[in-house]
């Protein structure tokens, strides 16, 4: 069929307008605009990630565009901005369409939150909030991805600690607190090997582990199918305020346990805070005495705090025997007076952990002093037989 110049020019101006109109609610919005990107993303889901871009329009309107990978395709997937953070959940305070699970892509532009409240550019970037992007209309507590706005919006600095196994062999993981905007932290607990099926308690604690104490802060409990929770920390159980800043010098550890009915076996735990341990430690043979064959070491850790953790590795121990265990004043050759009580070491398993800070008459002793003691360990076969050394060694400046 034969054409002219000017049909192809009608033909063609048709097709561009009809391009341009199906990509009108898919376009992003020009890059020469004031904006703030924030990632969004799922702690469950490792391959569901991407960004919430707030914009500010010359109008003063807003304008989110959220872009997602790794999600659903063939469906759309509700979003919003809900108040409070992702932590801790909240009812929906902006309404923000739904991300093409195609394409990935959504935007939305608007001047007031969903109760007609106004809202600016400005005001946005400092909300209480976090966005949401449900699974799908149908589900719709089934979190997506989420990402926390605002003052929430994580800062970048975080810490994290070890959570080593306890009484579950195998179960161990981490936490990582990560700073927020407004000085509070988002907490998440990572474990391997959870139980299925099981939802764990976890807690920070006051003191040491080895020490033990009285529960300071509760943390939302771990799905032992995925292993993780998130909660937000801005105080302690009892009110008092416990920010991102607080956790880095706090006198505490973390306890996972292994069920609410089963909260004494201790799935994972962990130091922190001024409890760390540093990686600098110092450790000295304990030779066989009275009873052969049990020998082992004793271990001292530097904490952050300057105090030491102290654990006595012994072989060969006596089954369901406890077996005291102390530093003496002066070398083997010429013992003196006990000057420090440990935790005594279990004859089931060969394991003492003390924590080490003060001698028994309450003079400080940390891990630099126990470097430069005029000292001996003996580790003695039972209260009742004192006596009876099974295991000894020099430590300090008699090493």
């Amino acid at each position: 069929m034969k054409m002219t110049i000017k049909s192809l020019f009608l033909v063609f101006t048709l097709v561009m307008l009809v391009a341009c109109n199906g990509d009108d609610n898919i376009t992003p919005i020009p890059t020469t605009l004031i904006s703030k990107t924030y990632e969004i993303g799922s702690i469950y889901d490792n391959n569901v990630n991407g960004t919430a871009k707030i914009i500010k329009n010359d109008d003063n309107s807003i304008t989110v565009e959220l872009y997602l990978t790794g999600i659903p395709t063939g469906d759309s997937h509700p979003a919003s901005i809900n108040y409070n953070t992702a932590a801790e959940g909240g009812t929906t305070a902006i309404t923000l369409g739904t991300v093409d699970g195609d394409i990935g892509f959504s935007t939305i532009t608007f001047s007031t939150l969903d109760d007609g409240t106004a809202i600016s550019y400005e005001e946005l970037l400092s909300f209480d909030g976090y966005v949401n992007v449900q699974l799908s209309a149908t589900q719709p507590n089934q979190s997506l991805a989420r990402g926390d706005i605002g003052e929430n919006a994580l800062t970048g600095v975080t810490k994290t600690y070890v959570l080593n196994e306890k009484d579950l062999p195998e179960t161990s993981g981490t936490i990582i607190f990560s700073e927020r905007k407004n000085g509070e932290a988002r907490a998440v607990i990572q474990l391997t090997n959870a139980v299925s099926g099981e939802i764990h308690p976890a807690h920070i604690h006051n003191n040491t582990a080895v020490e033990s104490g009285a529960i300071a802060f509760t943390f939302n409990s771990i799905d032992g199918d995925l292993g993780i929770s998130e909660t937000n920390v801005a105080t302690l159980d009892d009110g008092t305020a416990f920010l991102f800043i607080d956790i880095i010098d706090f006198d505490g550890y973390v306890n996972v346990h292994e069920s609410q009915t089963n909260i004494g076996t201790i799935i994972a735990q962990g130091d922190i805070g001024q409890n760390e341990l540093t990686g600098v430690a110092e450790s000295y043979v304990l030779n066989e005495v009275d009873v052969p064959e049990i020998n082992g070491t004793v271990t001292f850790y530097a904490r952050n705090n300057g105090e030491a953790l102290a654990v006595i590795l012994l072989e060969n121990t006596v089954e369901n025997e406890m077996h005291p265990a102390y530093i003496y004043s002066n070398d083997i050759e010429t013992p003196g007076s006990i000057m420090f009580t440990f935790n005594p070491v279990n004859g089931n398993t060969g394991i003492s952990k003390t924590n080490v800070a003060t001698l028994d008459d309450g003079v400080g002793f940390v891990y630099e002093d126990v470097l430069g003691v005029n000292g001996h360990i003996n580790v003695h076969l039972s209260n009742a037989q004192l006596a009876t050394i099974i295991a000894q060694g020099n430590i300090g400046v008699n090493n």
